[in-house]
């Protein structure tokens, strides 16, 4: 029988005794020069820059998959390297999951009708194009936009059944200016409250034998209070919460995203796991030393967090 992903996130969470998503977002002038130096002597252009993205990750991966079970690659990070990067993107994905890693590809895609269809096929399902069979991206879970309405998601859901996939639908983001739209307020409600209410209904009917659902919302750990709502309204949802360490969110913000049971949300940390060292002169020993600390560290805030709050399930 195959699993639930909403299931497997929770059995990956089990697994590593940690919450914590690690987001891929390389920054080529941020990677250290024992990676890039080497590679910049093969290639040139944006393919020296797709080369040293894979190769940093790579390295990434391997220092915390031990610690991490889940990470998260923007893909606005490798389509800016074009065709080269789109492949590092590709090999990151396929390369985190032979570690045993699930793999959340941040892209915020929406569209309606076909559209949707299409970019849920490229991300989640299995492609069928004149004949042709196979995963393009093989993700397992998405971000996505809702601002078309219902029918710019539901091709994703349809794809969350067939293929044991699953969604994280934006509802209140960690951006400073989120509120600009997502506050507003319309028939009494706040849109980001409208908007979860729609996520809890598109959910029900695919939660899994531990309860929660594969259609799970973004929110984030800059917005507390709002978390505290929204996980009212969203009780079998996961949240995908961005926003902790380098935007400002602490351990303590991060609890609201939480059910009782000590589950329900995922905690990402993008620039504070994977630039936690001081430049690119960094030397090898010193960068795989300050990934595992960083690596280690969250996950210690995050335990300590739900353990004082008596909501920790390990």
């Amino acid at each position: 029988m195959i699993m639930n992903m909403a299931d497997m996130i929770l059995d990956k969470i089990d697994e590593k005794k940690n919450a914590t998503v690690m987001g891929l977002d390389p920054r080529f002038e941020s990677i250290p020069r024992f990676i890039t130096e080497p590679i910049k002597k093969q290639h040139t252009g944006l393919r020296a820059v797709a080369c040293s993205y894979l190769e940093f990750n790579k390295r990434i991966i391997d220092l915390a998959s031990g610690i991490i079970g889940i990470v998260k690659p923007q893909s606005a990070f490798y389509e800016q390297a074009g065709i080269e990067g789109i492949k590092a993107l590709i090999e990151t994905i396929n390369y985190a999951k032979s570690k045993g890693m699930i793999v959340i590809v941040d892209g915020k895609r929406n569209d309606i009708g076909t559209t949707a269809q299409a970019y849920s096929g490229g991300y989640l399902a299995e492609n069928s194009i004149s004949g042709i069979s196979e995963r393009a991206f093989n993700a397992d879970l998405l971000t996505v936009t809702p601002y078309l309405g219902s029918d710019g998601i539901k091709p994703f859901i349809e794809d969350c059944k067939k293929s044991n996939k699953g969604i994280f639908v934006l509802v209140k983001t960690s951006n400073r200016s989120s509120g600009e739209l997502q506050d507003l307020m319309a028939g009494g409600k706040k849109v980001y409250e409208i908007v979860a209410e729609n996520v809890a209904e598109l959910g029900k009917g695919l939660e899994g034998e531990r309860g929660y659902s594969p259609v799970g919302a973004v929110v984030g750990a800059t917005y507390p209070k709002e978390a505290e709502v929204l996980r009212r309204i969203m009780p079998k949802n996961i949240f995908l919460v961005p926003g902790f360490g380098a935007q400002g969110g602490t351990a303590k913000d991060i609890l609201p995203c939480f059910n009782k049971d000590g589950y329900g949300a995922i905690i990402n940390s993008s620039r504070g796991l994977i630039f936690p060292y001081k430049d690119d002169s960094v030397s090898e020993s010193e960068f795989e030393k300050a990934i595992i600390g960083a690596a280690t560290k969250m996950k210690n805030e995050i335990t300590a967090a739900l353990k004082e709050k008596g909501i920790c399930p390990w």
